[in-house]
């Protein structure tokens, strides 16, 4: 059983940075690691993604250029760093795994997804 626990957010003023951190524990493989963010109100929505191995990764366009994701995988640790961060950007951000090394056209769809953390509140404000 796979558990996820993020950790790193936090209030920032805009152009701010920040980075957040997911560890995975338990025997379950997470090949594919992602971000997701939801705002209150809204559905919750796909960030960043990265697979093992090759290290491939997929962005959302909104982050493309200001987020980078990363992993250690040794440690099933994933990062976001977000830099020049928007009022837009604040939502709880979500960690995301999955076993399965997905093609790259998949790795944005939350519906590929089968473990997910609590949340990390990230706020963006002067």
């Amino acid at each position: 059983q796979a558990q996820l626990v993020e950790s790193g957010g936090g209030l920032v003023q805009p152009g701010g940075s920040l980075k957040l951190s997911c560890v995975a524990s338990g025997p379950a493989p997470s090949n594919t690691m992602a971000w997701f963010r939801q705002a209150p109100q809204k559905e919750r929505e796909f960030v960043a993604a990265i697979r093992r191995g090759d290290r491939k990764t997929l962005y959302t366009n909104s982050v493309k250029g200001r987020f980078t994701i990363s992993r250690d995988s040794a440690k099933n640790t994933v990062y976001l760093q977000m830099n020049s961060l928007k009022p837009e950007d604040t939502a709880v951000y979500y960690c995301a795994s999955t076993s399965a090394n997905w093609i790259l056209s998949a790795m944005g769809q939350k519906e590929k997804y089968d473990y997910w953390g609590q949340g990390t509140q990230v706020t963006v404000s002067s």
